[in-house]
This record gives structure tokens, sequence and C-alpha cells, in this order.
């Protein structure tokens, strides 16, 4: 199913974190917290301003992207969970995305 996400939405993936800490540990999945950070599947055209026009969107498909801990709304694609977020919701670029590189 190809899904394309409207106005300023955005559809991510996340990253899973790291298993083990920097000492060596291996986290249990049950301690794991749900990752913050997320790479953008797709985006929409964008908001429209009072005058109709749309306002171009910062992120693009590939990027990688940090969000807040309760962003988004979580559903399944495919079956495969992801989130759908507005771009407000994004905090950031991650250096060393595609986006930073073209910049």
């Amino acid at each position: 199913m190809a899904f394309t996400p409207l106005h300023d939405r955005v559809l991510v993936r996340r990253v899973e974190s790291e298993e083990k800490t920097a000492g060596g540990l291996i986290i249990p999945d049950s301690a794991k917290e749900k990752p913050a950070e997320g790479v953008v599947v797709s985006v929409g055209a964008g908001a429209r301003d009072e005058d109709g026009d749309r306002i171009a969107m910062d992120v693009k498909e590939g990027d990688r992207i940090l969000f807040g801990k309760w962003s988004g709304t979580e559903v399944s694609i495919d079956g495969e969970e992801m989130l759908i977020m507005k771009e407000s919701d994004i905090m950031g670029i991650i250096e060393g995305s595609t986006a930073a590189k073209a910049a």
C-alpha cells in the first residue's frame, strides 16, 4: 500500500536504539525506551498560508530526524510500525543525513 501524508504531515520510520550501553552492558527490550530518532519515509506537499500559497517543507525523504518522545500517531503500514506527525513536531535534522549533505 502506498501512503502519502497530507499537508504538513510526515511519515517516519523509527530508528532502533543500541542494544548495548557505552560500557558494554546489554539492554533488555523491557528497559528500552522508544527511540526519538527516525528516518523520513514520505512527506506531504506542505501547509498553505493565509493567501493559499504552499509553505515548503524543511524535511524530505531520507532525512534522519529527532522528534519529541510523545510526538506523532503510531500506525501500521504494510505490517510495519511507523509514525505520522506534523513537521512542527520535528526538532531537527541530524548531521550526516541527506539534507545536511546537500547543504
